[in-house]
Protein backbone atom coordinates (compact mmCIF):
# COMPACT_ATOMS: atom_id res chain seq x y z
CA UNK A 1 0.00 0.00 0.00
CA UNK A 2 1.57 3.58 -1.00
CA UNK A 3 1.23 6.34 1.43
CA UNK A 4 -2.34 7.61 1.43
CA UNK A 5 -3.33 11.07 3.45
CA UNK A 6 -6.85 11.07 4.65
CA UNK A 7 -8.65 14.46 4.57
CA UNK A 8 -11.39 14.75 7.41
CA UNK A 9 -13.39 16.94 8.97
CA UNK A 10 -12.94 16.32 12.51
CA UNK A 11 -15.01 16.99 15.84
CA UNK A 12 -12.15 18.87 18.20
CA UNK A 13 -14.65 19.98 20.82
CA UNK A 14 -18.44 19.15 21.45
CA UNK A 15 -21.02 22.10 20.08
CA UNK A 16 -18.34 23.52 18.15
CA UNK A 17 -17.61 23.69 14.32
CA UNK A 18 -16.16 20.40 13.12
CA UNK A 19 -12.30 21.23 11.95
CA UNK A 20 -10.45 19.93 8.70
CA UNK A 21 -7.19 17.51 9.10
CA UNK A 22 -5.29 15.73 7.42
CA UNK A 23 -3.70 12.94 8.67
CA UNK A 24 -1.78 9.64 7.35
CA UNK A 25 -3.73 6.38 6.76
CA UNK A 26 -2.05 3.53 8.60
CA UNK A 27 -1.10 0.68 6.47
CA UNK A 28 -4.43 -1.85 7.23
CA UNK A 29 -3.32 -4.97 10.03
CA UNK A 30 -4.62 -8.39 10.24
CA UNK A 31 -7.92 -8.56 8.59
CA UNK A 32 -8.62 -4.79 8.46
CA UNK A 33 -10.10 -2.89 5.02
CA UNK A 34 -9.25 0.50 4.09
CA UNK A 35 -11.70 1.84 1.94
CA UNK A 36 -12.08 5.26 -0.41
CA UNK A 37 -15.34 6.81 0.92
CA UNK A 38 -17.70 8.21 -1.96
CA UNK A 39 -20.81 8.95 -0.18
CA UNK A 40 -21.61 9.77 3.56
CA UNK A 41 -25.16 10.79 4.70
CA UNK A 42 -25.58 13.22 7.04
CA UNK A 43 -27.71 12.03 10.08
CA UNK A 44 -29.44 13.78 12.27
CA UNK A 45 -27.96 11.47 15.56
CA UNK A 46 -24.67 13.56 14.08
CA UNK A 47 -26.02 16.61 15.34
CA UNK A 48 -26.45 14.98 18.88
CA UNK A 49 -22.70 13.65 18.55
CA UNK A 50 -21.94 16.94 17.68
CA UNK A 51 -23.57 18.46 21.11
CA UNK A 52 -21.83 15.47 23.04
CA UNK A 53 -25.52 14.67 24.50
CA UNK A 54 -28.81 13.05 23.80
CA UNK A 55 -31.61 15.20 25.34
CA UNK A 56 -33.60 12.64 27.93
CA UNK A 57 -36.18 15.24 28.77
CA UNK A 58 -36.70 16.58 32.77
CA UNK A 59 -33.37 18.16 32.43
CA UNK A 60 -31.31 15.07 31.93
CA UNK A 61 -29.00 14.46 29.37
CA UNK A 62 -27.26 11.19 28.37
CA UNK A 63 -23.98 12.22 28.06
CA UNK A 64 -21.70 10.87 25.09
CA UNK A 65 -18.66 12.58 25.49
CA UNK A 66 -17.02 9.50 26.99
CA UNK A 67 -17.94 7.33 23.68
CA UNK A 68 -16.85 9.41 21.64
CA UNK A 69 -13.37 10.47 21.98
CA UNK A 70 -12.22 14.22 20.51
CA UNK A 71 -10.57 14.74 18.56
CA UNK A 72 -13.15 12.84 16.32
CA UNK A 73 -14.79 12.14 12.88
CA UNK A 74 -18.61 11.64 12.15
CA UNK A 75 -20.47 9.87 10.09
CA UNK A 76 -21.69 6.55 9.71
CA UNK A 77 -23.69 6.16 6.40
CA UNK A 78 -20.95 5.28 4.04
CA UNK A 79 -20.12 4.09 0.48
CA UNK A 80 -16.72 3.74 -0.74
CA UNK A 81 -14.28 1.11 -3.14
CA UNK A 82 -11.80 -0.90 -1.04
CA UNK A 83 -8.25 0.16 -2.12
CA UNK A 84 -6.06 -1.88 0.40
CA UNK A 85 -6.51 -5.10 2.65
CA UNK A 86 -4.34 -6.69 5.88
CA UNK A 87 -2.94 -9.81 5.14
CA UNK A 88 -5.70 -11.91 6.53
CA UNK A 89 -8.46 -10.51 4.12
CA UNK A 90 -9.25 -11.39 0.94
CA UNK A 91 -7.16 -9.85 -1.98
CA UNK A 92 -10.03 -9.89 -4.37
CA UNK A 93 -12.18 -7.20 -2.33
CA UNK A 94 -9.57 -4.17 -3.68
CA UNK A 95 -11.21 -2.22 -5.91
CA UNK A 96 -14.98 -3.48 -5.56
CA UNK A 97 -17.27 -0.81 -4.33
CA UNK A 98 -19.42 -1.25 -0.96
CA UNK A 99 -21.73 -0.42 1.41
CA UNK A 100 -20.08 -0.46 5.02
CA UNK A 101 -22.36 -1.65 8.03
CA UNK A 102 -21.14 0.85 10.57
CA UNK A 103 -22.69 -0.31 14.16
CA UNK A 104 -19.89 -2.41 14.60
CA UNK A 105 -19.99 -4.58 18.10
CA UNK A 106 -17.18 -5.94 20.08
CA UNK A 107 -16.97 -9.16 17.99
CA UNK A 108 -16.26 -11.30 21.04
CA UNK A 109 -19.70 -10.82 23.45
CA UNK A 110 -22.68 -13.20 23.63
CA UNK A 111 -24.63 -10.49 21.96
CA UNK A 112 -22.18 -10.25 18.36
CA UNK A 113 -22.13 -13.81 18.20
CA UNK A 114 -25.84 -13.44 18.03
CA UNK A 115 -25.74 -11.48 15.50
CA UNK A 116 -27.24 -8.13 17.23
CA UNK A 117 -23.71 -6.45 16.99
CA UNK A 118 -25.42 -3.18 16.96
CA UNK A 119 -26.61 -3.41 20.65
CA UNK A 120 -22.81 -4.34 21.75
CA UNK A 121 -22.03 -3.05 25.41
CA UNK A 122 -18.30 -2.54 24.00
CA UNK A 123 -19.48 -1.08 20.62
CA UNK A 124 -16.63 0.36 17.64
CA UNK A 125 -19.19 1.99 15.56
CA UNK A 126 -18.35 4.10 12.77
CA UNK A 127 -18.69 7.79 13.36
CA UNK A 128 -19.43 7.28 17.30
CA UNK A 129 -16.82 5.41 18.89
CA UNK A 130 -14.17 5.60 16.29
CA UNK A 131 -13.54 7.29 13.44
CA UNK A 132 -16.48 7.38 10.08
CA UNK A 133 -17.30 8.77 7.17
CA UNK A 134 -16.56 12.68 7.20
CA UNK A 135 -13.52 11.87 5.35
CA UNK A 136 -11.89 10.29 2.20
CA UNK A 137 -11.33 7.32 4.13
CA UNK A 138 -12.21 4.94 6.66
CA UNK A 139 -10.05 1.54 8.32
CA UNK A 140 -12.71 -1.10 8.97
CA UNK A 141 -11.37 -4.23 11.34
CA UNK A 142 -12.99 -6.90 9.03
CA UNK A 143 -14.44 -7.36 5.49
CA UNK A 144 -17.64 -8.81 7.03
CA UNK A 145 -18.65 -5.52 7.72
CA UNK A 146 -18.55 -4.86 3.58
CA UNK A 147 -22.07 -5.54 1.87
CA UNK A 148 -22.65 -5.88 -2.20
CA UNK A 149 -24.33 -3.12 -3.74
CA UNK A 150 -23.76 -3.62 -7.28
CA UNK A 151 -26.60 -1.99 -9.24
CA UNK A 152 -27.67 0.34 -6.20
CA UNK A 153 -27.02 4.31 -6.93
CA UNK A 154 -24.27 4.92 -4.15
CA UNK A 155 -25.36 8.50 -3.04
CA UNK A 156 -29.00 6.59 -2.38
CA UNK A 157 -27.19 3.31 -1.00
CA UNK A 158 -25.05 4.98 1.91
CA UNK A 159 -28.06 5.73 3.00
CA UNK A 160 -29.27 2.50 3.87
CA UNK A 161 -26.61 1.77 6.05
CA UNK A 162 -28.32 3.99 8.77
CA UNK A 163 -31.74 5.40 7.38
CA UNK A 164 -33.12 2.56 5.70
CA UNK A 165 -31.59 -0.01 8.17
CA UNK A 166 -33.42 1.81 10.84
CA UNK A 167 -36.78 2.29 8.91
CA UNK A 168 -36.69 -1.68 7.96
CA UNK A 169 -35.76 -2.59 11.71
CA UNK A 170 -38.56 -1.09 13.05
CA UNK A 171 -40.86 -1.56 10.53
CA UNK A 172 -39.74 -5.37 11.04
CA UNK A 173 -40.89 -4.88 14.41
CA UNK A 174 -44.20 -4.13 13.46
CA UNK A 175 -44.37 -7.21 11.35
CA UNK A 176 -47.09 -8.54 9.52
CA UNK A 177 -49.66 -7.81 12.22
CA UNK A 178 -50.51 -4.56 10.52
CA UNK A 179 -51.27 -6.32 7.16
CA UNK A 180 -55.11 -5.14 6.52
CA UNK A 181 -55.10 -2.47 8.89
CA UNK A 182 -53.63 0.91 9.20
CA UNK A 183 -49.82 2.06 10.17
CA UNK A 184 -49.01 5.20 11.63
CA UNK A 185 -45.43 7.61 10.81
CA UNK A 186 -44.52 10.19 12.73
CA UNK A 187 -41.78 12.13 11.44
CA UNK A 188 -41.13 12.57 7.66
CA UNK A 189 -37.36 13.43 7.78
CA UNK A 190 -34.85 11.28 6.05
CA UNK A 191 -35.68 7.84 8.08
CA UNK A 192 -39.51 8.37 8.00
CA UNK A 193 -39.41 9.02 4.26
CA UNK A 194 -37.77 5.78 3.82
CA UNK A 195 -40.18 3.67 6.03
CA UNK A 196 -42.96 5.55 3.84
CA UNK A 197 -41.20 4.21 1.03
CA UNK A 198 -40.90 0.59 2.66
CA UNK A 199 -43.80 -0.07 4.25
CA UNK A 200 -45.42 -1.42 1.08
CA UNK A 201 -42.58 -4.24 0.60
CA UNK A 202 -42.37 -4.88 4.47
CA UNK A 203 -45.74 -4.52 5.96
CA UNK A 204 -47.74 -5.01 2.80
CA UNK A 205 -49.68 -1.74 4.05
CA UNK A 206 -49.68 2.05 2.77
CA UNK A 207 -49.05 4.57 6.42
CA UNK A 208 -50.46 7.28 7.58
CA UNK A 209 -47.66 10.22 8.28
CA UNK A 210 -47.71 12.82 10.95
CA UNK A 211 -45.34 15.53 10.63
CA UNK A 212 -45.60 19.27 11.34
CA UNK A 213 -43.45 20.30 8.02
CA UNK A 214 -45.59 20.91 5.23
CA UNK A 215 -42.68 19.98 2.90
CA UNK A 216 -42.30 17.22 4.44
CA UNK A 217 -45.96 15.98 4.52
CA UNK A 218 -45.71 16.80 0.66
CA UNK A 219 -43.03 14.47 0.71
CA UNK A 220 -45.07 11.75 2.08
CA UNK A 221 -47.54 11.86 -0.10
CA UNK A 222 -45.36 11.72 -3.04
CA UNK A 223 -43.66 8.52 -1.57
CA UNK A 224 -46.38 6.64 -0.94
CA UNK A 225 -48.20 7.64 2.07
CA UNK A 226 -52.35 7.14 2.46
CA UNK A 227 -52.34 11.04 3.95
CA UNK A 228 -50.38 13.12 5.62
CA UNK A 229 -51.38 14.99 9.16
CA UNK A 230 -50.66 18.08 10.74
CA UNK A 231 -49.92 16.75 14.29
CA UNK A 232 -51.35 20.10 15.43
CA UNK A 233 -54.59 19.45 14.01
CA UNK A 234 -57.56 20.40 16.25
CA UNK A 235 -58.97 17.01 17.90
CA UNK A 236 -56.85 15.14 15.64
CA UNK A 237 -56.79 12.14 17.92
CA UNK A 238 -60.20 11.49 18.03
CA UNK A 239 -60.45 12.07 14.49
CA UNK A 240 -57.86 8.97 13.63
CA UNK A 241 -59.29 6.93 16.18
CA UNK A 242 -62.87 7.31 14.30
CA UNK A 243 -61.11 6.92 10.83
CA UNK A 244 -59.04 3.79 11.53
CA UNK A 245 -60.55 2.59 14.55
CA UNK A 246 -56.95 2.71 16.11
CA UNK A 247 -53.54 1.44 14.65
CA UNK A 248 -52.25 -1.52 14.60
CA UNK A 249 -48.82 0.25 14.49
CA UNK A 250 -47.25 3.09 15.10
CA UNK A 251 -43.31 3.97 14.47
CA UNK A 252 -42.10 7.13 16.22
CA UNK A 253 -39.31 8.67 14.04
CA UNK A 254 -39.09 11.67 16.23
CA UNK A 255 -38.99 10.75 19.80
CA UNK A 256 -40.34 13.93 21.80
CA UNK A 257 -42.54 13.67 24.12
CA UNK A 258 -45.40 15.28 22.55
CA UNK A 259 -45.00 12.37 19.16
CA UNK A 260 -44.68 9.46 22.28
CA UNK A 261 -48.11 10.56 23.58
CA UNK A 262 -49.81 10.41 20.53
CA UNK A 263 -48.69 7.61 19.14
CA UNK A 264 -49.43 5.59 22.36
CA UNK A 265 -52.84 7.34 21.66
CA UNK A 266 -53.83 6.35 18.70
CA UNK A 267 -53.09 2.78 18.97
CA UNK A 268 -55.96 -0.36 18.99
CA UNK A 269 -56.20 -2.26 21.77
CA UNK A 270 -52.97 -5.05 21.07
CA UNK A 271 -51.16 -2.18 19.01
CA UNK A 272 -47.37 -1.81 18.63
CA UNK A 273 -45.39 1.44 19.48
CA UNK A 274 -42.13 1.66 18.46
CA UNK A 275 -39.58 4.37 19.62
CA UNK A 276 -37.05 5.42 17.17
CA UNK A 277 -36.06 8.82 17.66
CA UNK A 278 -33.96 10.88 19.64
CA UNK A 279 -35.22 13.97 19.79
CA UNK A 280 -35.64 13.64 23.80
CA UNK A 281 -38.09 13.71 26.28
CA UNK A 282 -39.69 11.34 28.62
CA UNK A 283 -43.37 9.21 27.93
CA UNK A 284 -45.27 9.58 30.78
CA UNK A 285 -47.76 6.69 31.21
CA UNK A 286 -50.36 5.23 33.72
CA UNK A 287 -48.88 1.66 33.70
CA UNK A 288 -52.76 -0.16 33.95
CA UNK A 289 -53.21 0.53 30.60
CA UNK A 290 -50.57 -1.15 29.31
CA UNK A 291 -52.16 -4.65 30.42
CA UNK A 292 -56.05 -2.95 29.65
CA UNK A 293 -55.21 -1.98 26.19
CA UNK A 294 -52.85 -5.03 25.77
CA UNK A 295 -49.99 -2.77 24.09
CA UNK A 296 -46.63 -2.85 23.63
CA UNK A 297 -43.98 -0.65 23.67
CA UNK A 298 -40.39 -1.08 21.64
CA UNK A 299 -37.43 0.58 21.17
CA UNK A 300 -35.92 0.07 18.01
CA UNK A 301 -32.13 1.05 17.44
CA UNK A 302 -30.75 1.09 13.64
CA UNK A 303 -30.15 -2.93 12.94
CA UNK A 304 -28.64 -6.00 12.48
CA UNK A 305 -25.83 -6.70 10.22
CA UNK A 306 -28.07 -9.49 8.52
CA UNK A 307 -31.06 -6.56 8.54
CA UNK A 308 -28.91 -4.59 6.15
CA UNK A 309 -28.40 -7.66 4.27
CA UNK A 310 -31.70 -8.79 4.34
CA UNK A 311 -32.63 -4.76 2.78
CA UNK A 312 -30.37 -4.35 0.63
CA UNK A 313 -31.51 -7.80 -1.57
CA UNK A 314 -34.83 -7.04 -1.22
CA UNK A 315 -34.03 -3.34 -3.07
CA UNK A 316 -31.82 -5.14 -5.49
CA UNK A 317 -34.39 -7.23 -6.36
CA UNK A 318 -37.58 -5.22 -6.50
CA UNK A 319 -35.71 -1.71 -6.74
CA UNK A 320 -34.68 1.24 -4.50
CA UNK A 321 -37.16 3.59 -3.41
CA UNK A 322 -36.51 7.37 -4.31
CA UNK A 323 -35.38 9.27 -1.49
CA UNK A 324 -34.52 12.93 -1.95
CA UNK A 325 -30.12 13.27 -1.90
CA UNK A 326 -28.70 16.00 -2.07
CA UNK A 327 -25.16 15.87 -3.03
CA UNK A 328 -22.85 18.32 -1.43
CA UNK A 329 -18.54 18.19 -1.26
CA UNK A 330 -17.04 17.00 1.84
CA UNK A 331 -15.79 20.66 2.41
CA UNK A 332 -19.45 21.53 3.45
CA UNK A 333 -19.69 19.03 6.04
CA UNK A 334 -20.49 21.72 8.58
CA UNK A 335 -22.95 23.88 6.35
CA UNK A 336 -24.64 20.35 6.08
CA UNK A 337 -24.98 19.87 9.82
CA UNK A 338 -26.15 23.30 10.02
CA UNK A 339 -29.11 22.89 7.37
CA UNK A 340 -29.83 19.68 9.08
CA UNK A 341 -30.26 21.36 12.61
CA UNK A 342 -31.75 24.25 11.41
CA UNK A 343 -34.53 21.74 9.74
CA UNK A 344 -33.82 22.32 6.07
CA UNK A 345 -33.47 19.34 5.09
CA UNK A 346 -35.57 17.23 3.27
CA UNK A 347 -34.57 13.81 2.60
CA UNK A 348 -30.64 13.21 3.13
CA UNK A 349 -27.33 15.09 2.37
CA UNK A 350 -24.49 13.47 1.21
CA UNK A 351 -21.28 14.50 1.33
CA UNK A 352 -18.90 13.16 -1.57
CA UNK A 353 -15.47 13.34 -0.54
CA UNK A 354 -13.28 13.90 -3.71
CA UNK A 355 -10.40 12.54 -2.99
Amino acid sequence: MTDITRHSYKLVEFGKPVQPVDEAVAAPAGSEVVVRIAACGVCHSDLHLADGYFDLGGGQRLDMSRATPLPHVLGHEIVGTVIAVGPDAPEGLIGQRRLVYPWIGCGACAVCESGEEHLCMRPRSLGINVDGGFATHVTLPDARYLVDIDGLDEKLACTYACSGLTAFSALKKIGRRAEGESVLIIGAGGVGLAAVHLAAKVLGVRPFVADLDPAKREAALKSGAIEAIDPNEPDLRRRLLKQTGGFAGVIDFVGAESTAEMGVAVLRKGGHFVSVGLFGGALKLPLPTLAMRGISITGSYVGSPAELRELVALLREQGPYPLPVTPRPLDEAQQALDDLRAGHVVGRIVLTPSG
